[in-house]
């Protein structure tokens, strides 16, 4: 049943069960690759909250053991708790786990409830999360994202070539796990999708300064690469800002998916120097989920710095269009098979964008669990 203002106040949290997925992936041999890590499967870590007869839902992606922190450090707390005010929730659950760790594992577990309970208070009032939230947009512009280093290079065209024949007009590939071959690899993508897209690359943090700063000028110069993401690791500020100071005008310099909690953000943009990226991102399954989005948004905004949402496109569509700074949303191959998996509901790209269905309650989403089964992490099934 639908509940008004009034009733909502005295909805309180019935039960949490937590869930576990790993969802193989679907590239060469089994594995995919970036500047500096290969992997085999990627794990989605799924919170549902239940008040009222109505179930939210959030996720995350990460190891398993998120799924263990979850249950052993927030749901005890959030179990009886008001639903109106996930805010107030996500502060307390921030000050829980301060000893067991914020950063990491922590801000993910977090990142998956205060989605969940920001969905189960949309649904509740039987509204799409988009209408609940601050929102400034209607829609968030995408771009695709995948182009894995060990690709061979027809795959590696066809998939980036396809996304700019479905409309999206932005495309990223991973650079940088063996420079020597990258120069072909771009070649061959610029001749497949044409001069008129724009051709983004993500080295993952794999090179050193000079290095990154060398190929920031190739990458231009050569290919018309306007985004250049983590060119050195999110850690080394320093390096950041040179690589922003000193490399192309034109050619933007982005890091934040790594970041976990404010000062993280606030790392990267505040200081002597000024901001040390020309583009913020944010993961909304890492950086403290909704509430934490809406937090990094006004920092963005304060400081003159575009936000681009870092995956996880069923999320982030909603949560994104209320941040006023919106520049796009990784529409990342992983998480889009990962999330059409498991999920009814998700979005396809309309015109380079997405759009929050609004003639569905919260998320949208509702899990199919007959298809989702098979992939179910040992031990991670409530009791």
């Amino acid at each position: 049943m639908r509940q008004d203002a009034t009733s909502l106040e005295a909805c309180t949290v019935d039960a949490v069960d937590v869930h576990a997925f790993e969802i193989p992936t679907d590239g060469p041999d089994g594995k995919e690759q970036d500047g500096t890590l290969e992997w085999d499967s990627t794990t989605l870590v799924l919170v549902r909250v239940h008040a009222a007869g109505r179930t939210g839902l959030g996720y995350t992606y990460g190891d398993v053991s998120v799924a263990a922190f979850v249950r052993s450090k927030l749901a005890p707390l959030i179990e009886g708790a008001g639903v109106s005010s996930p805010a107030a929730l996500w502060h307390r659950m921030g000050a829980r786990i301060r000893n067991a760790g914020r950063p990491g594992v922590g801000a993910m577990a977090l990142s998956a409830v205060d989605v969940a309970l920001w969905d189960l208070k949309a649904r509740l009032l039987d509204l799409p999360l988009v209408h609940l939230l601050p929102a400034q947009h209607d829609r968030v512009p995408v771009y695709g994202s995948g182009g894995f280093t060990n690709y061979p290079l027809d795959r590696l065209t066809d998939q980036l070539a396809g996304w700019v024949g479905q409309g999206i007009p932005r495309v990223k590939l991973k650079t940088s796990r063996h420079p020597e071959r990258d120069a072909e690899r771009l070649t061959a993508v610029r001749e497949a999708i044409g001069a008129a897209p724009e051709l983004f690359t993500d080295a993952n943090g794999a090179l050193g300064r000079k290095e990154a700063l060398y190929w920031a000028h190739r990458f231009h110069d050569e290919w018309d690469v306007r985004w250049f993401e983590e060119p050195v690791g999110s850690a080394d500020l320093e390096g950041l800002r040179m690589l922003r100071e000193r490399g192309p005008a034109r050619l933007e310099v982005a890091a934040g998916e790594y970041a976990f909690t404010a000062q993280d953000f606030a790392n990267l943009v505040v200081g002597p120097g000024g901001p040390v990226v020309d583009c913020l991102q944010a993961d909304v399954t890492r950086c403290g989920g909704i509430t934490g989005v809406l937090e990094v948004a006004g920092l963005s905004a304060v400081r003159h710095l575009d936000l681009s949402a870092h995956c996880a496109p069923a999320v982030s569509a909603h949560a994104f269009c209320a941040v006023r700074r919106l520049r796009h949303l990784e529409y990342f191959h992983d998480h889009v098979r990962v999330e059409n998996l498991l999920f009814d509901g998700t979005l396809t790209p309309d015109g380079g964008a997405l759009r929050p269905d609004t003639g569905r309650p919260g998320l949208g989403l509702d899990v199919k669990w007959a298809d989702a089964e098979p992939y179910r992490v040992h031990g991670t099934r409530p009791s």
